[in-house]
């Protein structure tokens, strides 16, 4: 909420890079409605993929993984599950199918912030609970040493604080002390900062900004994966996240890096859906570009693997097809043989694929 503060006692000159955002990003809302009353098998197909994205990217973030194979199953499937990352990436499935059919219908209150991290969390014991001990933002290393990047709001203060700041949101719609996507990146900061669970803040805030997007107008999140978006800039995720926190509790901190940062996803998100609805012929055809997409956005030379880590519940097979089509076709090239392979996308040409 110090953010939110900041906006209300001193609006700030808007930074010039902050209002070319805005005025895309504006322009992208108007265009919405064109894109949305396209063929509605051809958005069947993007928000069942983004579905899938969302809930593995955002667990991945943390950590929290389940096997290439077992995608497909964990997210439509009803079967029992085999392990605690399967419950929550399942989990955060039903947070989202929660947001996608309620949307602005349903309110951004303490209530909502419990549920959603509750659903996400499964039967831990403390699932949809402010923490009830102080825990600091620990970053760790992959040698294992850590530090603390951040000190979060005391346990004692939390319930206080995450009140102030949803009295400070509504506020902020209400009296438009700054632009409303501004707003909303301020109130993601702020519930990062304040770190009001013990676990799980950072999928719960991802969640936030989907159910923020829906309550301003801004539905790409139903057919893009905002969440994959930010995996893919995850280092710039966490630098900015961690300049404009500096000084946060002082209230003398900076929230440009990381308002600009949300706000470069969403504009990405649009770029992407618009390119999509696009190129998507077909839902059988759906599938191809997702995985072409995909390929023409690596850059240097990849693996399978990370053609897979990009398009979780498309098979191998399928993948292995494809390639081996642009291969034929000069549009990639490849190094070696079998799963090590690696292979480079030279350029898009004149294809056959269908």
């Amino acid at each position: 909420m110090k953010t939110l503060q900041q906006f209300a006692a001193k609006p700030e000159t808007i930074p010039a890079s902050t209002s070319w955002y805005l005025a895309d990003l504006g322009e992208a809302r108007g265009k919405q409605e064109l894109f949305t009353k396209q063929s509605p098998q051809r958005l069947k197909v993007l928000r069942q993929h983004a579905l899938i994205e969302s809930a593995v990217s955002s667990n991945r973030i943390e950590g929290v993984t389940v096997d290439q194979s077992r995608v497909g199953t964990v997210i439509f499937g009803k079967s029992l599950l085999k392990d605690r990352d399967e419950e929550e990436v399942r989990g955060y499935r039903d947070a989202l199918t929660l947001i996608h059919e309620q949307g602005a219908r349903l309110p951004v209150s303490a209530q909502t912030i419990k549920k959603l991290h509750r659903l996400t969390r499964g039967d831990i014991w403390d699932a949809g609970k402010y923490k009830d001990q102080d825990s600091d933002i620990i970053e760790k290393y992959p040698d294992g040493r850590e530090r603390v990047r951040f000190k979060a709001v005391p346990a004692a203060e939390t319930e206080a604080f995450m009140r102030e700041l949803l009295e400070l949101w509504n506020r902020s719609l209400r009296e438009r002390w700054v632009h409303p996507l501004i707003a909303l990146a301020a109130f993601n900061l702020d519930f990062l900062c304040v770190h009001p669970f013990r676990d799980g803040n950072g999928r719960v805030s991802r969640l936030l900004l989907l159910l923020h997007l829906y309550h301003l107008g801004f539905e790409v999140g139903r057919y893009v994966s905002l969440e994959r978006l930010i995996e893919e800039n995850k280092e710039r995720y966490y630098e900015t996240l961690e300049q404009s926190s500096q000084g946060w509790h002082e209230g003398t901190h900076n929230p440009w890096p990381y308002v600009n940062y949300m706000l470069f996803i969403l504009k990405s998100a649009y770029k992407e859906f618009e390119e999509r609805v696009g190129q998507t012929a077909s839902p059988k055809g759906a599938k191809t570009e997702l995985v072409l997409n995909a390929i023409r956005r690596q850059s240097g030379e990849f693996r399978m693997a990370d053609i897979e880590h990009a398009c979780p519940g498309v098979g191998r097979e399928w993948m292995r097809v494809l390639l081996g089509n642009l291969r034929k076709s000069r549009e990639v090239t490849c190094r070696g043989r079998g799963p090590a392979a690696r292979w480079r996308y030279k350029g898009r040409k004149r294809s056959t694929l269908k």
